[in-house]
């Protein structure tokens, strides 16, 4: 059965069981169809879903050239991990909690996306040609194909897959750019876009300054309590 007991719960609330079950009928999986396949082997970026063990949740990014996202089989997916920001967010979530939801939106085309919901599986590279998750072509083709640029894999199996309905995804034009894949200039990565360091390190100063001027009063206090006490 698909839907959470909360999805359930909402739908008898708000009146859409109908609608739901219909939803649930016509469009959901839980494999991978041919169309699906096709739609992916186009695709050149995702967003992921992940949440640590206490459901702590973690929304990313991830991109790269199309069909970066390959299909082992109907029910299986493998993507790269490419050089980050050393945070393994994302990653780190996945040891604690293998659930995980990828969402695959065509800005520049169709105006549509797909959903796949399941249970992740980080597999570093030395280990491609050995996990049984993976044909030994495919896995030869994985590290041919991407050489040194994926640090490592998240083999993902899927338990949904269903379409984003397209009424309110906006056509976007895609240009030309340049791609910095794997690099650590601080101006390629974007640098402090958001200003967020030279706003911590004030808020540090700012936090020192309020922390000597209250060591300084209790000093002061201190004094004139000791010399009240000696002229009394």
């Amino acid at each position: 059965m698909y839907g959470s007991l909360g999805e359930r719960h909402l739908q008898r609330k708000y009146g859409s069981e109908k609608r739901a079950a219909a939803f649930y009928k016509n469009q959901m999986l839980d494999h991978l169809t041919p169309m699906m396949k096709e739609f992916l082997a186009k695709q050149e970026m995702m967003f992921i879903a992940t949440a640590d063990r206490q459901g702590n949740c973690d929304m990313s990014f991830r991109s790269g050239l199309p069909g970066f996202v390959r299909v082992i089989d109907e029910k299986t997916v493998i993507y790269p991990e490419y050089r980050g920001n050393g945070v393994y967010a994302s990653l780190g979530n996945i040891i604690e909690n293998p659930h995980i939801g990828m969402l695959f939106i065509d800005f520049f085309e169709h105006k549509i996306g797909l959903h796949i919901n399941g249970a992740a599986k980080i597999i570093e590279n030395e280990a491609l040609h050995t996990s049984p998750y993976i044909p030994e072509q495919t896995a030869a083709i994985l590290r041919e194909e991407e050489g040194r640029l994926a640090e490592r894999w998240v083999l993902v199996k899927i338990d949904e897959a269903y379409i984003h309905c397209s009424k309110h995804i906006p056509l976007l034009k895609k240009v030309d750019d340049e791609r910095h894949w794997g690099t650590d200039n601080e101006k390629h990565k974007g640098g402090d876009f958001f200003g967020t360091k030279a706003y911590k390190e004030k808020a540090r100063a700012v936090s020192g300054l309020s922390r000597r001027s209250s060591r300084a009063k209790n000093s002061w206090g201190q004094r004139f309590i000791s010399l009240f006490t000696k002229g009394t």
